[in-house]
């Protein structure tokens, strides 16, 4: 209980400390205690038989010394690397009003869009943005990082391109292409089982038949070349092309699309976003009129709510692509919105006009380095360039690096005798002026300034006039109106009141953990000494970093009982494509090859079977019995119709159903026998920490996600951490590093473009750690217990708890089957979350696992006071059901079925409703001081799938012709209402 003369961080974070609301809830449970609860739910045959080995929690101000001290040990330079990194300046404006605002980085995914209108603009925007920038007419919601995107775009080629002897094609990759890009689509291809070549494209296609071709421009030595003919030239043969390309390039480039290019991918992270030592960053994809529906990941898309009024949604139900199992053609769950938003309010800021100075500038610097360098002695390799030169030094690379290190600047050490320099929106004259000077230093045949008779040499440097861009772009008034700071501010304010996020109210989502994401975790994320370190930066300057990403690794081995953990996966889908990468080359190595079918409990988190795909293996689907359990005899069936195929099952554990299955040693035991590994999902590991541990009771491979359970926030879908866990005889086949990786290596294979993944919020799940404890984490887990299970007690009569164990007991969150009131009275589990928003709170997650209900996880942040708000608003709406059950209001005139209400609604001159007004805004015991009105009202889904407008429509006129556009015909395995 809480100590009167000192509160510990545990204090803070746990909701309901107080020894009168505790000993209020475990009445209401039927315990005595929180150790009484948590022995009763956990089964005896994995609970923990001591408490958790980690050291006892520290005090903010100790944990913020340890993290300065930490950042001190990292050297920041000024980084001229490059390689799809570039530093840049985020506006204050945007680093207070987004990056550390907990109205943006405490929201979840947009998925009930109603709520959720200013980030589905800010989203909109960035969408916006890249379309007019790549000239392509859609462009998605963001995904996770460049070199992912760039296999993404390969997969999606080869789903739209299966047929014909194109179909059958290789896959064409630009040696020009970054490095990472190129080691992660040969990682997916070697899993997948598709030939990949790589190539010189200066002497045009390889012979044989080509599915897909994927150009870097810039390319990663900054060469910028007119593709045009070779793209003509590729879909001649029938392959599509994608451009791997620089948003801010484009600003002065014709665009991809411009050239005929079918996809283009690439980051945004040069749009204000820090480094952040390789991510989080938000990466890009954009096509063609007709591959909108093979997009992976999400895309904002404009509609209608029921008064007509334009709103904005995610279109084509996105959600399911990463959820359609064996059918799946993504396991992108985690997308990166809170940087894309970043990204997208940075193109509002400047608008075209800054951007394209900024890049100007930037292009001028380079131009000058290139011709000073010249005249030192160096050989520019490529004379067409937007801001990377490449020189050659024959012998003299390392010497020249290690010149530049000694007067501040990082650069590209790209072999013995050639040295890449990349210009950004940071460099200036003064830093110009000093690599020139290290460079002729060590070169020694010239001071760098040009003289006549070199001036013809440095005259043929620059962009090629015909590859300017003549197109306008960013046109919408969005990029027009918020250029002072005083508009940008209030606009961002207005888009962040339009939402719900954690810093208003509970988030009562089960399957996704929206718990506290303390101000003190978040703090360190923006300093200097974290955010401005180069993903490829030299070991020396990053010692603060690797001893973080050391000792948080090893926490995170302790609390989950395995051997070896990597934080590379930079989203948890990522995590699980890399644990299962990791089982198929261990099987491998010992030669069984053939073992490649990958067991999937029905109830099992959809992205398992989406990653079980993409790793190359078969989902095969065991039963779930009706208690939500695994079935064990259709388990023992499987396991002997797939004898010695069997590679793994992937558990979630507690199960989805939000159970403790007292046999998951059973389980793990009987595939074990069969010669399968065991991946057990962690993502419930909020559940189990400090009372189980899955690497002892008989996982062999889980990954986390640090956006649940070790308090990273979601921003509006990702940022997002995935870490894979293993014991000792999968450690070697641990993601490998992109940058050195080659296909024919032994061990494992990289999942992420930077060696650390997202290490720009790894702090905050370190201070996490480090302030909680082994104590102070296990009592959060049994506080989540008592929260779940009081919810569920309470709301039982009610709402029917679907699931429980043997004592009537939920694990972190409880599903609530409102199947038999809709049957009786129509109204369904969308209506009971669409009048939630009017009570003031964010739905449950909705009709997942299970059709017709709702599935909450109070979480062990929320207090009583909470809680009991929550429980009190289900109550007044189960009331409402009964109201419709007597016969006292029709279903479809009920304030249900019309929810949520806008305050334009309640306001309106005219009001011919079955019910009140007061029963409409302030329905039971609403707050009328604070109230929140959405937005809009309920959003027509349908339409917004059939009129598909996913970039920054002109409103007016949308509103005006909304009845006028044609649906646009759809194919029912593409649009999932």
């Amino acid at each position: 209980m809480i100590r009167p003369h000192e509160a510990t961080f545990a204090d803070r974070h746990i909701g309901s400390r107080r020894a009168d609301e505790v000993d209020r809830m475990l009445t209401t449970v039927g315990f005595d205690s929180l150790d009484a609860l948590a022995a009763a739910a956990v089964p005896p045959s994995i609970a923990l038989d001591g408490p958790l080995e980690l050291p006892a929690g520290r005090t903010e101000a100790e944990v913020l010394a340890a993290l300065r001290d930490l950042a001190a040990r990292n050297t920041t330079r000024v980084q001229m690397i490059g390689q799809g990194y570039s530093d840049t300046i985020t506006p204050a404006v945007i680093r207070r009003g987004i990056v550390e605002n907990p109205a943006w980085y405490t929201a979840y995914t947009p998925y009930q869009p109603e709520i959720s209108q200013g980030r589905l603009e800010a989203l909109l925007n960035f969408q916006t943005a890249v379309a007019d920038l790549t000239g392509l007419e859609i462009a998605g919601a963001s995904l996770l990082d460049e070199a992912t995107a760039v296999a993404e775009a390969v997969l999606l080629m080869r789903r739209a391109n299966g047929r014909g002897e194109a179909g059958d094609g290789v896959t064409v990759l630009d040696a020009n292409l970054h490095p990472q890009s190129i080691a992660i689509v040969r990682a997916r291809a070697l899993a997948l089982g598709f030939e990949v070549v790589t190539t010189d494209l200066a002497g045009g296609l390889p012979d044989g038949p080509v599915n897909g071709l994927v150009i870097q421009q810039p390319g990663t030595d900054g060469n910028v070349s007119d593709a045009s003919e070779l793209i003509a030239s590729a879909h001649e043969r029938g392959a599509l092309v994608t451009v791997a390309t620089d948003l801010l390039a484009l600003t002065l480039l014709t665009p991809p699309g411009e050239q005929g290019a079918d996809i283009a991918v690439g980051s945004a992270q040069r749009f204000g976003v820090p480094l952040f030592a390789g991510g989080p960053h938000a990466a890009f994809m954009s096509v063609r009129k007709g591959l909108e529906r093979q997009l992976p990941g999400r895309l904002v898309g404009v509609s209608t709510d029921a008064a007509g009024r334009p709103a904005y949604r995610l279109a084509l139900q996105t959600r399911e692509q990463h959820i359609r199992r064996e059918r799946a053609t993504s396991n992108i769950c985690t997308a990166q919105a809170l940087l894309a938003i970043v990204a997208g309010a940075y193109a509002v800021h400047h608008g075209p006009e800054g951007l394209a100075a900024i890049a100007q500038r930037v292009h001028e610097h380079a131009l000058d380095l290139a011709r000073r360098l010249t005249a030192a002695g160096a050989t520019v390799t490529r004379t067409s360039f937007f801001d990377t030169v490449t020189i050659r030094v024959p012998g003299r690379a390392a010497a020249i690096v290690a010149a530049a290190d000694e007067v501040g600047i990082n650069l590209r050490h790209v072999d013995a005798d050639a040295v890449g320099i990349a210009c950004d929106e940071t460099t200036t004259v003064e830093i110009v002026d000093r690599l020139v000077e290290a460079v002729a230093s060590v070169l020694g045949d010239g001071d760098g300034d040009v003289r006549p008779g070199g001036e013809d040499v440095a005259a043929a440097f620059g962009i090629d006039p015909a590859l300017r861009r003549t197109s306008e772009f960013l046109t919408h008034p969005v990029f027009h109106e918020y250029r002072s700071e005083t508009r940008l501010m209030r606009y961002l304010r207005r888009l962040a009141d339009r939402d719900l996020a954690l810093d208003r109210t509970m988030i009562p989502l089960g399957s996704c953990t929206m718990k506290l994401n303390a101000a003190v975790e978040m703090e360190a994320i923006t300093w200097p000494a974290f955010a401005l370190i180069h993903p490829f930066a030299p070991a020396a300057q990053t010692v603060g970093w690797d001893e973080l990403v050391a000792d948080l690794e090893a926490r995170l081995a302790t609390v989950t009982g395995y051997d070896r953990v990597s934080i590379q996966p930079n989203a948890g889908s990522q995590g699980e494509l890399a644990g299962l990468l990791a089982i198929r080359g261990y099987h491998r190595s010992r030669g069984e090859a053939e073992r490649d079918v990958c067991l999937i409990p029905a109830s099992a988190h959809g992205t398992n079977a989406a990653s079980a795909v993409l790793a190359g293996l078969r989902v095969v689907v065991v039963a779930t019995a009706a208690d939500g359990t695994i079935d064990l005899d259709d388990l023992a069936a499987k396991l002997t119709a797939h004898e010695g195929r069997v590679a793994a099952i992937m558990i979630t554990y507690p199960s989805t159903h939000g159970v403790f299955e007292a046999d998951v040693r059973e389980v793990c035991d009987t595939v074990h026998a069969a010669g399968g590994q065991v991946y057990i999902d962690g993502a419930n590991m909020n559940a189990l920490v400090g009372l189980a541990k899955p690497g002892e009771f008989g996982g062999d491979v889980s990954h986390l996600n640090l956006h649940k359970t070790f308090c990273i926030p979601h921003g509006g879908g990702g940022p997002g951490v995935g870490p894979v866990a293993v014991r000792e005889h999968l450690a070697p086949f641990l993601p490998a590093d992109a940058t050195t990786w080659e296909p024919d290596d032994e061990g494992g294979v990289p999942v992420s473009a930077s060696r650390s993944g997202s290490a720009g919020v790894l702090p905050i799940s370190w201070a996490y750690l480090e302030l909680m404890g082994g104590e102070g984490l296990t009592e959060a887990t049994r506080a989540a217990l008592l929260t779940a299970n009081y919810v569920a007690k309470r709301l039982d009569p009610f709402f029917p708890v679907l699931y429980t164990d043997e004592q009537g007991l939920v694990a972190h969150e409880c599903i609530l089957d409102l199947r038999a009131l809709t049957k009786r009275t129509g109204v369904t589990a969308e209506d009971v979350a669409k009048r939630l928003i009017d009570f003031g709170f964010h739905a449950p997650t909705l009709s997942f696992p299970v059709a017709g209900t709702l599935m909450v996880e109070p979480t062990e942040s929320e207090d009583l006071t909470e809680l009991d708000r929550f429980v009190d608003a289900m109550i007044a709406i189960r009331a409402e059901i009964d109201e419709i059950a007597d016969g006292t209001i029709d279903v479809a005139d009920s304030p249900l079925r019309h929810a949520p209400h806008t305050s334009a609604d309640v306001v309106s001159d005219t009001w011919e409703r079955a019910y009140s007004r007061e029963q409409a805004a302030f329905p039971g015991r609403v707050d009328r001081q604070d109230k929140y009105f959405p937005p809009v009202s309920r959003i027509d889904a349908a339409r917004g799938d059939r009129n598909l407008v996913c970039s920054c429509p002109p409103i007016e006129a949308l509103a005006e012709n909304a009845d006028d556009v044609p649906p646009e015909p759809a194919r029912r395995e593409e649009v999932r209402a």
